[in-house]
């Protein structure tokens, strides 16, 4: 964003940045097809910013085929044989990274015991261009993985960078989308601000404004598996009428529910059935993620169950976005103290 920006209220008393620029420049690392761009998208326009991708990265050519098309632009490739200096400057770096382990051994080097994974990547591009703020997304295993000594040393190295960090779990169902989907959320600043985090408590889009009627019968699962889902499922579970998505867990039990269980990239075709009897669409999947309907699908179906699996919750994204944006136009704890008049009061750097 311009460093030279006044606060300027809109009718309902929130503040957005006004400035002759009045842009936010972003990066999207490992962008997928773009959930986070749609997100920070969504996320300005409700705040008065213009957002601007300057870079973005991508390995997957199927997924970068999709980027480009949405978004006219074809993202750079593997983000390790970049170098940091090449890529611009920006205000905000956004990265959904894969859950890795560290190596660890010895002497506990913090920035250098990262080195082999993405998320040294990730600060790599920190240290070197020193955003003000950044958004990380994650499974929410990463809380537990490797008896938490990767977020330990996740968040040891975002602190030692300079950056005042903390992270959230937060539930795509508690921000609109008929999907339970939780992952974990770090978000950074360079100077110290009054972060808040969203809270959800959005109503949950009803099934039947996410699931296409006509569907084609390449979709439906064999006559076999529709039969043994159904003597699976007993009655009481399933009301006549009810839209229903059936989730089969790794005991092979089965529950008919009024939402989706997280989609996954590398699921059985069976893990999810709308009804016990067929597989989501193409469009269906993405809507459970918030994809707009304007969102071009331009890959089969295998290519698009993946990068759906792969992608993440448009409205809890945006959502943490926006608190970003927010926290970004009060003034820095720091500052915020020196003005005031009474000295006693401790701000909470994140609540």
């Amino acid at each position: 964003m311009s460093r030279n920006k006044k606060r300027q209220e809109k009718k309902d008393g929130t503040a957005v940045l006004v400035d002759s620029a009045n842009e936010l420049k972003f990066i999207d690392l490992f962008c997928g097809i773009g959930g986070f761009h749609i997100a920070a998208q969504i996320a300005c326009d409700e705040r008065g910013v213009e957002p601007v991708c300057v870079f973005s990265s991508e390995i997957d050519p199927d997924a970068q085929d999709a980027y480009e098309a949405n978004f006219k632009a074809r993202p750079h490739g593997d983000i390790t044989k970049i170098h940091e200096r090449d890529i611009p400057d920006h205000d905000i770096l956004f990265a959904g990274f894969p859950c890795q382990a560290f190596s660890i051994c010895g002497d506990q080097r913090g920035f250098e015991d990262t080195r082999g994974t993405l998320f040294f990547d990730v600060a790599r591009i920190l240290k070197e261009k020193r955003p003000r703020a950044f958004v990380l997304e994650n499974v929410k295993q990463l809380r537990s993985h490797n008896q938490g000594r990767t977020l330990y040393r996740i968040m040891e190295t975002l602190r030692n960078l300079g950056y005042h960090a903390d992270y959230r779990i937060l539930n795509a169902l508690d921000f609109g989308l008929p999907q339970k989907r939780e992952r974990i959320f770090i978000v950074g600043f360079r100077e110290p601000r009054n972060h808040k985090w969203p809270t959800g408590g959005m109503p949950m889009k009803p099934l039947s404004e996410v699931l296409e009627i006509d569907v084609p019968e390449f979709y439906y699962a064999s006559e076999k598996i529709r039969r043994n889902r159904l003597e699976s499922v007993s009655a009481k579970k399933k009301k006549p009428g009810d839209l229903t998505i059936w989730h089969e867990n790794k005991g092979g039990n089965i529950s008919p529910l009024p939402y989706s269980c997280a989609l996954r990239a590398g699921a059985s075709y069976n893990y999810l059935l709308v009804n016990g009897e067929r597989r989501l669409t193409e469009r269906e999947m993405l809507r459970l993620q918030g994809f707009p309907n304007s969102y071009e699908i331009v890959c089969g179906y295998q290519a698009t169950r993946k990068q759906a699996g792969n992608s993440v919750a448009v409205p809890c994204v945006a959502a943490v976005i926006r608190s970003v944006l927010d926290a970004l136009n009060s003034k820095p704890i720091y500052q915020a103290r020196i003005e005031s008049a009474d000295y006693a009061v401790q701000e909470p750097l994140f609540a």
